[in-house]
């Protein structure tokens, strides 16, 4: 006589988290799949921590959509775009998957962005001295004068708000949000980075998924 294995009931709660199951993990809300990490037991007040945390994500998610779409309205650019712009300036002459690797986008993102920079006369490519195989991104004398006078790829609020605040609580923000985004690339829940450890000494998964929207 078989017996039919009784399939456990997903974990249902009211509000936005009814469309992703937190019972899966943080890296499955970020990749959209299964993960290694260990089961838990979830009591009310760590479904209710994980609701705010995903609720406040989804805010961070929307502002910075809002702001490339406002960045595009009144300077012509997209907040991918600026933050591309800023990094060639920046580190530049850089190759797209240096680019990638410094602002977090993947690769193929990151070739379509800088097709419209140089569209836009902000950036050209060149050949590495050394390696005539390389091409890398340069800002253009117009690209470096309009990374000079660009505004701040964050809203424009935050950006104001963040001057007012202590050093020392401007660097905790930034410690959490790069804590937050470990633990969301994060496969191997054995090997979880240490509190502060910076997001350059993990070994990640690889460039982030992201919508054509929000990339370019």
């Amino acid at each position: 006589m078989s017996v039919r294995s009784r399939e456990p009931e997903p974990i249902s709660l009211h509000g936005p988290l009814s469309e992703t199951r937190l019972a899966d993990g943080p890296a499955a809300v970020a990749d959209g799949g299964s993960t290694d990490a260990p089961p838990r037991d979830l009591g009310a007040g760590a479904a209710l921590h994980e609701l705010r945390i995903l609720q406040a994500l989804r805010r961070i998610t929307r502002a910075l959509e809002l702001r490339s779409r406002d960045l595009m309205a009144n300077h012509s650019v997209t907040g991918p775009q600026l933050a591309c712009l800023l990094a060639v300036k920046e580190h530049g002459p850089l190759t797209p998957t240096a680019i990638a690797n410094e602002i977090h986008l993947s690769t193929s993102t990151v070739v379509g962005i800088l097709d419209r920079l140089e569209e836009k006369g902000l950036v050209h490519r060149e050949r590495d001295r050394v390696d005539r195989r390389q091409v890398k991104l340069a800002a253009t004398a117009k690209g470096l004068a309009f990374a000079a006078r660009a505004p701040s790829p964050l809203q424009e609020t935050l950006a104001t708000a963040l001057t007012l605040l202590p050093e020392l609580e401007r660097i905790a923000i930034a410690l959490s949000l790069e804590r937050v985004a470990v633990l969301m690339e994060t496969h191997d829940f054995a090997t979880v980075p240490a509190r502060g450890a910076s997001t350059r000494q993990r070994k990640s998964g690889g460039a982030p998924r992201e919508s054509k929207e929000e990339a370019e």
